[in-house]
């Protein structure tokens, strides 16, 4: 009896890391986009996918990003390409097992990866953002907080003069528009709270339809151009560049 439950807890283990090891895969047509955009310029490494400006000059401005759980962190590649384009750099992060609330490395070692970056933002869609509030909480080097779909669930802000983005979106399922507003007071009163009429969650990547999302009434190419707009709008006025 004792075996055999220690054989049904092996194999859930078991199956619980393969699952969380299988990503939600970025689509081929949107890394086919970023690949031949001459603006961009990417770098996959084991830890990140780094996203330098090639068209255009560096500004001194990074944003470090955790993907969303089990979502591949290229899924994010096209949502960026217009904020890089623009000057800033990405770097998406690897999560752990997939899941960047299990990833206790510290901000230093993702933007290490970007050393002529000295202005940093930190960001996450959905459980990433959890883990970007703590970032933002422990590390007295970030300069803004960005989230996707998300809210500080396990931090307060709300004493903080950090500069804030929250985008949502009416139609997402899985943090819904409830979700976002009940965590509100975890964030700067003058937080930028915004909610994309007819975004869903999977929206945010290019990975495709995730189960429990809603279902949205933007296409891909219009939800970008939300989010392309609110993030140049941010930026603007994030650090020494604003």
């Amino acid at each position: 009896m004792a075996l055999s439950l220690f054989a049904v807890v092996v194999l859930a283990v078991a199956g619980f890391f393969t699952w969380a090891k299988t990503p939600m895969a970025a689509t081929a047509a949107s890394l086919d986009a970023v690949a031949a955009d001459p603006r961009v310029a990417v770098t996959d490494t084991p830890d990140a996918v780094v996203l330098r400006p090639a068209g255009t000059a560096a500004l001194d401005q990074g944003l470090v990003f955790v993907a969303g759980a089990r979502v591949d962190p290229q899924a994010y590649e096209q949502t960026f390409v217009e904020l890089v384009a623009s000057g800033v750099t990405v770097v998406v992060e690897r999560p752990v097992l997939g899941f960047g609330i299990l990833d206790r490395r510290g901000l230093d070692h993702f933007t290490a990866l970007a050393p002529e970056v000295s202005t940093w933002a930190v960001g996450g869609h959905s459980l990433g953002g959890v883990r970007a509030c703590q970032y933002a909480a422990d590390d007295p080097a970030v300069d803004a907080l960005v989230l996707f779909g998300s809210y500080c669930a396990t931090t307060d802000l709300s004493g903080d003069d950090l500069p804030v983005l929250s985008l949502g979106g009416s139609d997402d399922g899985l943090s819904t528009p409830d979700d976002i507003s009940r965590y509100r007071d975890r964030l700067p009163a003058d937080a930028t709270v915004v909610a994309i009429d007819g975004l869903a969650h999977a929206q945010f990547g290019s990975y495709g339809a995730q189960p429990g999302d809603g279902t949205p009434t933007l296409t891909d190419e219009e939800a970008r151009g939300r989010i392309d707009r609110e993030l140049a709008s941010f930026f603007a006025g994030v650090g020494d560049e604003g």
